[in-house]
């Protein structure tokens, strides 16, 4: 693991010996049940996406369609919310579009109240499957941990919704969390994959708009390139996904990407020295294709002047997180993240500021 954190008098995280939000250990390399695991995905799911991909050599609209049900309930299946679990849907107009999504609350939280703080989640889906429900298990676990309560957005996906609906969507799910009595200072980020990408998105906009800035951020596997370049080159130079196929899923990202500017500033999104950033972690798998994007994400955040501490972890695949049936890391990790929102509540000082 290692922290980073801007030079001269800006905020500033602990160092690795002295980081009270849990560092990697010694060992290299992930326990035997992961490892046992991705040496198994490996075996199934890349024969049958090479297959997939001779047979089917287009990723079409329908295709996901009819893929996105069986996809999502295996989710569910392997990511179940713990008991106690309390969930309230939401559907609401708010500045001419909808608001959707669910409250999330652990049996260790309150129920939502503004100026308390709150974990604001942004889904992974590649912008084309998932929803809250696939992913109520990590956020009701993080929460737990927090004694959050956490806002799970359902925005809209391609490619019925194509590029920016998405993030017009999540960019409105904060500033209605803002309208509702929320403190930007208190406000957690908290997002996997194209959810990751969706969480920079808020960032550059809220700079753009004077809108204030979460108090602090935690990205799984954040997708950083939507045009999945830097995942593909990642899969060239020798990393084998046991899960994700670059070049599938860059046909995948482009039903919801289309004909979008790549360098369009809400597609290629960069962080500079002008914006105020939260503090953020950044956790990814080690063996994963979009360890790339997650590098990339640090990288332009501290050379934004931002502070960000980056994990990668041991023989992990995408968004390990997501999955504690398969991945003895997954527990570990969620914790690390919880911590890390513990240590980065705001202060008296802060919230004076």
């Amino acid at each position: 693991m290692s922290v980073t954190s801007p030079t001269g008098g800006g905020p500033s995280l602990p160092a690795d010996d002295e980081n009270p939000f849990g560092r990697l250990g010694e060992d290299p390399h992930g326990s035997l049940r992961s490892r046992a695991v991705n040496a198994y995905l490996a075996r199934v799911t890349w024969p049958m996406m090479l297959a997939a991909r001779r047979s089917h050599p287009r990723v079409t609209a329908q295709m996901i369609q009819r893929s996105r049900p069986g996809l999502n309930r295996t989710i569910e299946r392997l990511n179940p919310p713990p008991s106690g679990t309390r969930v309230g849907p939401v559907r609401e107009t708010f500045r001419g579009g909808q608001i959707r999504g669910e409250w999330v609350t652990g049996r260790r939280a309150a129920d939502p109240q503004p100026g308390t703080r709150v974990i604001y989640y942004l889904h992974g889906s590649g912008y084309v499957v998932c929803s809250p429900r696939t992913h109520r298990g990590l956020v009701a676990r993080l929460g737990n941990l927090t004694e959050l309560s956490a806002f799970s957005l359902d925005y809209r996906l391609g490619p019925e919704h194509p590029w920016p609906c998405a993030g017009n969507d999540a960019i409105r799910g904060y500033r209605w969390l803002l309208a509702q009595g929320y403190r930007a200072e208190d406000i957690v980020i908290a997002g996997d994959s194209a959810g990751g990408h969706l969480a920079l998105d808020i960032l550059a906009v809220n700079h753009a708009t004077r809108t204030p800035q979460p108090g602090s951020m935690v990205l799984f596997s954040p997708l950083y390139d939507p045009t999945f370049d830097l995942a593909v080159d990642n899969q060239r130079s020798g990393v084998h996904d046991p899960i994700i196929n670059a070049i599938t899923a860059r046909k995948i990202l482009r039903l919801y990407t289309r004909t979008a500017d790549p360098d369009h500033p809400r597609m290629r999104i960069r962080l500079t020295p002008e914006m105020t950033l939260p503090k953020t972690l950044i956790q990814y798998g080690a063996l994963e294709v979009m360890g790339a994007d997650a590098r990339a994400t640090h990288a332009d955040i501290v050379g934004a002047g931002g502070v960000s501490v980056i994990q990668a972890w041991p023989d992990q695949g995408h968004v390990f997180q997501l999955m504690p049936r398969l991945s003895s890391e997954a527990r570990q990790a969620v914790e690390t993240a919880a911590r890390f929102i513990t240590v980065t509540a705001p202060t008296r000082t802060d919230t004076a500021s």
